[in-house]
């Protein structure tokens, strides 16, 4: 039966590699291409800030999160725009389901709710919190994404690589976490699976929201997951993807001299992912 169930896993995920390859080679290019541009939120951060912000996160990749962080410690961005960039990223969770055609349903009201909540949860933002702006340069040049990869790093050869270790990474953690999910429903039952991790309950998404916290690219491909075997509910996913902003909250408790800012960040965004999980948990 475990031989059974390690087969199925492995077919599974190595179905993927193919597209998930191309996917981040796709990322990588763009990624190289767009990252330097982020700075340019700053020049209209006040006014559009949230919404730049959000529709750079959306992007799926690992660096636009660990910038913001950079840009926020800096004051060269809003709290406001940085809560944006936060929601709107979703790590591993758009190249997995692009790489998966019966799961392109899904994706467009994920993107689209992310962005929206993150677009309002900014501006919002910023009425409470007035953010002084400063001009100066952030250091991210010696910043590194998930791969421990310069997020800066532009060469022709970083564009295979990079894309390369991804894969293998992505591919591992869906083949660990669908062999431990293949094991969780063989051994406790597709009719228990619901009492176990609370599919009816409101507490679901408060559950996800934390867990989306862990600064980790697996993480994401968990919760993924978990909803693609409809294991979660679609608000339990827009809870925990809201608030896994990747790296980008490791790299402000690093960073930020003011901790007590770090944490007022990290409770903005957890408690807007509880919030927006829970009602489209209700409601959808």
């Amino acid at each position: 039966m475990f031989l059974d169930l390690l087969n199925d896993a492995l077919i599974d995920s190595l179905n993927l590699v193919p597209f998930l390859f191309i996917i981040f080679v796709i990322i990588e290019i763009c990624e190289n291409h767009f990252s330097h541009k982020i700075n340019d939120i700053k020049k209209g951060s006040k006014n559009l800030g949230p919404i730049v912000g959000a529709l750079f996160g959306v992007f799926p990749q690992c660096g636009f999160s660990v910038i913001a962080a950079m840009l926020y410690i800096k004051r060269m961005i809003t709290k406001g725009t940085l809560i944006a960039v936060f929601i709107s990223t979703s790590d591993e969770a758009i190249p997995i389901l692009l790489a998966n055609p019966k799961h392109f349903h899904i994706l467009i009201p994920l993107i689209v709710a992310k962005l929206v909540i993150a677009t309002a949860a900014g501006y919002l933002i910023d009425i409470f919190f007035k953010s002084e702006i400063r001009c100066e340069n952030a250091n991210i040049e010696t910043e590194k994404g998930c791969c421990n990869h310069k997020i800066s790093a532009s060469s022709k050869l970083a564009l295979i690589i990079h894309p390369i270790k991804h894969t293998i990474n992505v591919f591992l953690f869906i083949f660990i976490t669908t062999l431990f999910l293949n094991i969780f429903i063989e051994h406790i039952g597709e009719e228990n699976i619901g009492n176990y991790l609370a599919i009816n309950s409101p507490i679901q998404p408060i559950i996800a929201a934390f867990i989306g916290l862990i600064p980790n690219c697996a993480i994401s491909v968990l919760i993924t997951i978990l909803y693609t075997k409809s294991a979660i509910s679609f608000g339990s996913t827009i809870a925990g993807l809201c608030s896994g902003a990747g790296l980008g909250l490791l790299v402000l408790f690093k960073k930020n001299k003011d901790l007590k800012d770090s944490f007022i960040v990290t409770g903005i965004l957890v408690s807007i992912s509880i919030i927006c999980g829970i009602i489209i948990h209700l409601f959808h």
